[in-house]
Order: structure tokens, then sequence, then C-alpha cells
């Protein structure tokens, strides 16, 4: 990891969707590296989100608020800071409210990210683009193999439809204008990056395991678990991010060779059902108790989803560092901490637990 410092220290990154969970673990590990980083999202989701507590926005080269679908938005921000390397996470990321708001969903996560897309080929500085989607891409089958980064993209519901329409624009934007066979015409990376199913501090979504059992925790009430036979691959939300940042290295160094489709999940022993998991929330928090509240006419989510993480193990030396176990434990910690604690401090200390696993 001080290879990865070195690397990322005074270098100008985007990211967008930084007031999110995802971007606000990214924003805060960015800044520790020393990089200048220019944040684009909306507002957080709640005063308790982790960008909220952690105080981010303070520390950041620029702490923005945009919306993705505006492509003229975009532009000014990139003709402004220059970024020489982006990281898109800025979504509409849950699978029941697609339901919800189909439209607007298709719009955020194909035509913002579209947008991205555009803004980074017009821009000389920007080398390199990661463009994080979702392990809900792939048609899945619900097959008991993971999937790997060439098999089909689908979805059954919105959410997961949107994300597959997107890997097929980036696919089609890396061949037409970002090709890796044509480098003497550009200087431009792009890469797709999915993950599993990402717990951490600081994430009050809405429909999501992790703040469902802390509200209901809280609030001294049952956790009313909603799927609880589904089965997820598991990782903390350092996990994926680790991967992010190792491979946007890669393809500043090589931009002809890693720019491509990238799986980062969680070995198959974090792979569990939704009970288990609440489970070990109730049991490293101290209290509480489970509800099945499943519902068969409930609307429709996957109940198997794997992933294959093979490529990024032998092409990137990147691998999972943490087991099931330890991920709920530090996850269910930053929970038991945060109302206490300076939370920028207990996010930075958790980065450096995790480094040096």
């Amino acid at each position: 990891m001080n290879e990865l410092s070195k690397f990322y220290a005074g270098k100008r990154i985007l990211v967008t969707g930084h007031t999110g969970f995802k971007g606000s673990w990214l924003s805060i590990w960015l800044q520790l590296m020393g990089a200048q980083v220019i944040g684009l999202a909306k507002d957080p989701y709640t005063e308790r989100d982790n960008y909220c507590l952690s105080h981010i926005g303070k520390h950041l080269k620029a702490d923005l608020r945009g919306d993705i679908c505006n492509a003229a938005t975009l532009k000014e921000v990139f003709a402004k800071y220059k970024p020489e390397i982006v990281f898109h996470l800025a979504a509409q990321p849950l699978v029941r409210l697609s339901y919800d708001i189909p439209v607007v969903t298709f719009q955020t996560n194909v035509m913002g990210t579209i947008n991205v897309m555009e803004a980074m080929r017009c821009e000389p500085s920007t080398r390199v683009g990661v463009m994080i989607t979702t392990d809900k891409c792939y048609e899945n089958k619900e097959q008991i193999w993971g999937y790997r980064e060439n098999e089909p993209m689908g979805g059954y519901d919105p959410y997961s439809a949107s994300k597959g329409a997107a890997e097929i624009a980036i696919s089609a934007w890396r061949r037409s204008f970002f090709n890796p066979e044509k480098t003497t015409g550009h200087t431009k990376s792009l890469a797709s990056v999915r993950a599993g199913n990402v717990i951490g501090g600081g994430d009050w979504s809405k429909d999501r395991i992790v703040p469902d059992c802390i509200r209901s925790l809280e609030a001294n009430k049952a956790i009313s678990i909603r799927s609880p036979h589904a089965i997820r691959p598991w990782q903390h939300v350092l996990e994926p991010l680790g991967g992010y940042l190792l491979l946007a290295q890669r393809m500043w160094e090589q931009p002809q060779i890693y720019n491509e489709a990238w799986n980062f999940g969680p070995r198959t022993e974090s792979i569990a059902d939704v009970w288990t998991v609440a489970s070990k929330i109730v049991k490293n928090y101290g209290s509480g108790e489970l509800c099945d509240a499943s519902n068969p006419n409930a609307l429709h989510e996957a109940n198997l989803l794997l992933l294959d993480i093979s490529k990024a193990h032998f092409r990137l030396g990147w691998e999972p560092k943490m087991t099931l176990d330890q991920s709920i434990y530090m996850t269910t910690d930053w929970y038991k901490r945060y109302k206490n604690e300076n939370v920028y401090n207990l996010c930075a200390e958790q980065i450096e637990t995790y480094i040096n696993k």
C-alpha cells in the first residue's frame, strides 16, 4: 500500500457520488493518501451518512453539488478541475426504489454514465476512468457458480437492467473512443468494475440489511428480515475500493492492458444468506432479535448471485483480505462507536487496520 500512496499523492481525482456510502469511504482513503479529491454529487441521503459525520467534504479540493444527468455541469467541472483519474460512483443504487422510479433509474445509471464518459473524452488531462457498476449487471440465472466478466449483461428489475445497459454503453465507448488497440490516437483508459454486496459503517440507505438492522437495534425493535434465504457475496466496503484503487494505478501505467471489466467480490466462504448475516450483526452488537418478514408476493429480487474473481486475482494480484466475520465485526464496530467518537478518525483507523491486514 505504500506504493499505492505514492502513486495517488498529488493526483487530481474526480469522485462522482462522493456523498454516498462507497463514495465517502473512497474519498477519505484518497485524501489520506494525499490526493487532490474533487467530489461531485447530490446531497447525502441523511445527516447520519458517513459523508456528513466524517466531514470529509472539508478535506477535499472541491466539494461540489450537481447531477450527472446534466452534461453541461459535468463538462464545466472537468474543464475547471482537469481531473487525471475519475472514479464514477454516482447512481440510483437501490433495486426496490427502481420499481418506483424506473425512468429516473435509467436516466441516472445509463445517461449519467454516458455523460461522464463524454466529459472524460473531451478533457485532455483525464487519463483513467473507473466506472463502478454492480454484480447485478449480469443476466442472472441464479446459477451456483460465479459470473465471469465476459458473461451476458441483463437484469430482471429496472435497477439491474439499467446497470447492464450502462455496461454495454461503457463497452461501446471503450471500443469507439478509447480503443486499446489505437492508443496512438489517445492516452485514455476506461474500465468497469463490479462488486458484491458491500457493507460498512455509515450506510443508512433503505432496503439494505445492515442499515435495517442498525435502525431496529437502535430503536430496540425486532429486525424484520425481508428475504432471509437470499444468498449474496458479502464484503466490507474497503475490499472493492482497494481493488478499484489498484486497478486505476495499473490503468495509468499500462492503459492498453487493464481497460476492461473486472469483478471484485469476496471469497467463497463469505457467501451467505441474509439471515446468517443479520444473526452475526446481532451477536456483534450484543443485543437484538430477528423476525422473518418474508412475503411471497414481494417485488422480485435475486435469491442467488455469485461472482468469479479469478481475473482480478491472477492479473491484478488482488484478493480479499477479510473473512465474513471480520467484515461484520468491523462494520458493527463502526455503528457501536460513531455516536461518541470522531468519525473521520474512526474511518481512518479502519482503513489503516485494513491496509495492515
